[in-house]
């Protein structure tokens, strides 16, 4: 961790970065390892996440609340798809569209929570993102290391899907 608050100057950036690490460390191990499944991996991915939030520190306001730890898990996420990516395993949207999500918990109404945890992870991750966390398009597409334009799209295509998924659940289409 002193290699990381080496890279932050203002000594409140720095105590809001150790309460980050402190609290998030074991659950954005825990969501890398599940897309990469293995543990050297998970920890780059983490490492990548954590120099990440470092840059975007001034995004977060409050350590302990579930807004902050859906950010650092979907970035921890994020980085370990990007190392599958650069390996050249697999390629394509299809891949991030079907690796595994942050857990959402389902209340059981066959509301919108069971509707989101039915849709691929990268696609529960840009709604909430977007909709609960209220980052902008350029924001999300600066995370998750794409351009607006591709963004806007995920993000279309995930409410078309959150859509479906509602008709369907409430015996639509």
């Amino acid at each position: 961790m002193l290699i990381y608050l080496q890279m932050i100057e203002s000594e409140e950036d720095k105590s809001k970065f150790e309460a980050l690490y402190n609290q998030y460390k074991q659950a954005m191990y825990a969501a890398a390892y599940r897309v990469v499944k293995n543990q050297y991996d998970a920890e780059d991915a983490v490492h990548q996440a954590f120099l990440s939030l470092i840059k975007n520190l001034d995004k977060i306001k409050t350590v302990d609340c579930p807004e902050t730890r859906s950010y650092v898990v979907i970035t921890s996420e994020n980085k370990a798809i990007d190392i599958i990516r650069s390996r050249k395993h697999l390629a394509g949207d299809d891949l991030t569209e079907s690796l595994p999500g942050m857990d959402i918990p389902m209340p059981g109404d066959n509301g919108l929570a069971d509707a989101m945890a039915k849709l691929p992870a990268r696609y529960r991750e840009v709604l909430l993102l977007r909709f609960d966390n209220g980052f902008s398009t350029r924001e999300i597409a600066k995370m998750m290391g794409t351009n607006e334009g591709n963004m806007q799209k995920l993000i279309w295509r995930a409410k078309e899907a959150l859509r479906k998924q509602l008709d369907k659940d409430n015996g639509g289409v």
